[in-house]
């Protein structure tokens, strides 16, 4: 147990209250700076142990999803369940406005962690000749992103979740990042215009809640899971290899494929446990995008490859911007 800054994944943690099994308040591991306890303390974030998860985790696949709430106060067990009754549904709940930065800022931190020894036994001068000017939407972007992103040779620009398409567009990047965040994606309409006014436009790559709105922004809809993928053992398999990819996911929605244009997208990706709608692409436009987390860490790094891609991406498109700008 215990925490550090290394590890953290976002400004601060978004959670309203854990529970668990069992809880140290001891710090043990050899990289911590503090307990668990104090982290949590600080941002106020009550946690309550020595409850039965594994029975609740079996309720939650039986009936679905729950609000809840936690209470050590002595409030009637009654009234509790009618105050969780009151908690917003997450159907219809934008919150990807309140997770994201205040303002831009810049990403230049790195982690070699999961890259193959092809990609970092590059030369400095190979990699200088391959940066990528990228503008990264925060709706709750994790940090390993970032850190990935950089070291796949991408100078990133964090920008706020409302930032107008046009501010992005006018900092001239080489491809634009939509990262994972909480709640329904259908109320972020701000988003789904965005992405409408970036097709075609720069390369888009987008995970989680990011491919949510892409899904969106090409005429599709989203639906609500019984109670959602969580963990990081889910079998996915890529259509276009056939190759299967342990991954991470975190997620409550999911785009369904039958709403999207065929004519358009392609699925590229089908969750193997219930077939859902894991990944797609545009036939003709440069976007691509995952429901899961390629980034995960700790966690199996089967698809640190989409990363690579993404590069690829915004070098067939610079590419292609030169030519015709030559032929002009």
């Amino acid at each position: 147990m215990g925490t550090n800054l290394g590890d953290q994944e976002s400004q601060r943690p978004f959670i309203e209250a854990l529970i668990v099994r069992e809880f140290s308040r001891l710090a043990s591991n050899w990289r911590s700076t503090e307990t668990a306890q104090h982290y949590l303390d600080r941002y106020r974030i009550p946690v309550i142990w020595d409850l039965d998860t594994r029975a609740l985790v079996r309720h939650i696949r039986q009936v679905g999803a729950l609000r809840g709430i936690v209470s050590t106060d002595g409030t009637s067990a009654e009234r509790l369940v009618e105050e969780a009754r009151a908690v917003p549904s997450m159907s219809g709940l934008e919150l990807a406005s309140r997770v994201s930065c205040a303002k831009p800022y810049s990403w230049d931190q790195g982690s070699i962690a999961g890259l193959s020894m092809a990609e970092t036994d590059k030369t400095a001068a190979e990699k200088e000749s391959q940066r990528f000017r990228v503008v990264a939407y925060d709706f709750g972007i994790k940090q390993n992103i970032l850190r990935i992103l950089v070291d796949s040779n991408c100078d990133v620009q964090i920008v706020p979740a409302r930032t107008p398409a046009e501010d992005v567009l006018a900092m001239k990047p080489d491809g634009v990042f939509l990262s994972n965040g909480p709640g329904d994606p259908e109320p972020i309409t701000y988003a789904v215009e965005n992405i409408r006014k970036l097709l075609g436009r720069v390369p888009v790559f987008g995970i989680c809640l990011g491919h949510q709105l892409c899904g969106l922004a090409l005429g599709g809809r989203t639906y609500k899971l019984k109670f959602g993928h969580h963990g990081s053992n889910h079998p996915v398999k890529n259509l276009r290899t056939g190759h299967i990819e342990i991954t991470a996911q975190n997620h409550g929605f999911v785009v369904d494929p039958d709403s999207l244009p065929a004519s358009d997208v392609e699925i590229t990706h089908v969750n193997l446990n219930d077939y859902t709608n894991e990944g797609m692409r545009h036939r003709s436009l440069p976007l691509f995008s995952v429901q899961y987390h390629p980034e995960a860490s700790p966690g199996p790094h089967d698809s640190h490859y989409l990363f690579r891609r993404f590069t690829e991406m915004m070098n067939e498109h610079s590419s292609a911007r030169r030519a015709n700008s030559a032929g002009d």
